[in-house]
């Protein structure tokens, strides 16, 4: 395991830049002149972004924070694909054993990708992440938790940052007690709109959420490296009365107000309404957790 210094609080956002027409998929990126105006937004009320790939985008976020003198730290994420078919996945886990084969690889040279980033750029980059939400029942990029724990175990021997892995928060309570031993902090993931809970229950079982596993895992500091609460749905998993700006706005605040006064590290989900995720419907929730709309207009709870 690596350092043992706690993670100290700080205003923390997930981060990813891409505007309508640019996608991961398509392989078209923010630049970085739109990466640098992204941050002049963000810069003055968050200390921290969270990055989920090793890929061309984090590439340029690293380079123009570095190059343009902006004082965001940032925990570097692996992303890691499926190596296990999974049927239990809603919209398709499934996949030809040449394909989960051809993961493994990629997913070795996203982790060494990893690795170079973090060394390169160790005044920024001050977590390492060994990926996200890849053992939760419902995941389309399914890897066994002895698979993710071997993969924390690769990055602690090659990195001076403390590493971790970001998960659901129900898979923290049990399945991963092994992983749990093995990384160097705890991140979990807590969407209270996501399981039909209404405004009025949401930080209640947030607390609960993040209660649960803190008290599994007493030695261990736990963080949430997602939470959030969507402005709009289609009813594909979010009843749309639940959602909203003013929900949203009011959400946040009070989880910003728990976590400062009791010291949790919290990465709000997230900065930038991404409008290539989900389905085409325009009021697919997955496109809408930003604090802003993609085409960078505030909404309340950026106030």
């Amino acid at each position: 395991m690596n350092q043992a210094i706690p993670l100290a609080h700080k205003r923390a956002i997930c981060y990813s830049g891409f505007r309508d027409g640019q996608s991961p998929d398509a392989g078209v990126f923010p630049s970085p002149a739109e990466i640098a105006s992204d941050f002049e937004i963000l810069q003055g009320h968050w200390d921290a972004l969270r990055l989920y790939a090793c890929d061309v985008h984090t590439e340029r976020v690293l380079a123009v924070i570095r190059e343009q003198g902006f004082a965001f730290k940032v925990m570097l994420g692996a992303y890691i694909a499926a190596e296990i078919s999974n049927p239990n996945c809603p919209w398709g886990g499934e996949y030809p054993v040449s394909v989960l084969r051809d993961n493994k690889r990629s997913n070795q040279a996203e982790l060494e990708r990893a690795v170079a980033l973090a060394n390169e750029y160790p005044d920024i980059v001050d977590v390492v992440s060994a990926g996200n939400e890849a053992t939760v029942d419902w995941t389309d990029h399914l890897v066994s938790p002895d698979a993710v724990t071997d993969y924390v175990a690769y990055l602690q021997r090659h990195v001076a940052q403390p590493v971790t892995f970001c998960e659901n928060y129900v898979p923290w309570l049990g399945k991963l007690d092994a992983l749990a031993e093995q990384v160097d902090l705890i991140s979990i993931h807590t969407y209270p709109v996501w399981e039909y809970k209404t405004i009025d229950e949401a930080l209640a079982y947030t607390k609960e959420n993040y209660a649960a596993v803190a008290e599994r895992y007493p030695d261990k500091q736990v963080i949430i490296t997602e939470a959030g609460w969507a402005t709009a749905s289609n009813g594909r998993g979010i009843p749309p009365e639940n959602v909203g700006e003013f929900y949203q706005k009011r959400y946040l605040e009070a989880l910003h107000k728990w976590s400062s006064e009791q010291g949790v590290v919290v990465y709000v989900f997230e900065a930038f309404d991404e409008n290539w995720k989900g389905s085409d419907h325009p009021l697919e929730p997955e496109k809408h957790w930003g604090l802003y709309r993609a085409d960078r207009q505030p909404k309340l709870a950026a106030g």
